[in-house]
């Protein structure tokens, strides 16, 4: 079975991830689809430099240009999906935790039908 890389959607229908990439240009926005396209060809087989695992269940997608380097917080869905949860430019060494505080938590609420809030850590969608 083939996976797929899909996006968060909010209770109010926002993308975080897909409004990132779109908001960027298109040369970035080229690579950002390169390696979702590695992601899904090789899945849970794609190690660093692409991937890295943050603990949690979370990971993070690693992409590099000559602007600088950029993240995409995601975790694997039991339905073979790669969700994508938030993207952001690094600036430190280290993954900012404010990046990861706006990751959906807990992540199983993240498919829970449209009633119920999925619940950010400080905040809710």
């Amino acid at each position: 079975m083939i996976w797929q890389v899909d996006y968060f959607t909010s209770q109010t229908g926002g993308q975080p991830v897909k409004e990132w990439i779109d908001s960027l240009d298109l040369k970035l926005q080229l690579k950002i689809f390169r390696a979702f396209d590695l992601l899904e060809d090789f899945n849970l087989n794609l190690k660093e430099p692409y991937v890295k695992p943050l603990g949690d269940k979370l990971f993070e997608l690693r992409i590099k240009d000559s602007k600088g380097i950029y993240r995409i917080i995601y975790f694997t869905h039991t339905k073979r999906r790669f969700m994508m949860l938030n993207g952001f430019m690094k600036k430190t060494d280290k993954t900012p935790k404010k990046e990861l505080n706006l990751v959906p938590f807990p992540l199983s609420n993240t498919y829970l039908n449209d009633k119920k809030k999925v619940q950010m850590r400080g905040r809710f969608l």
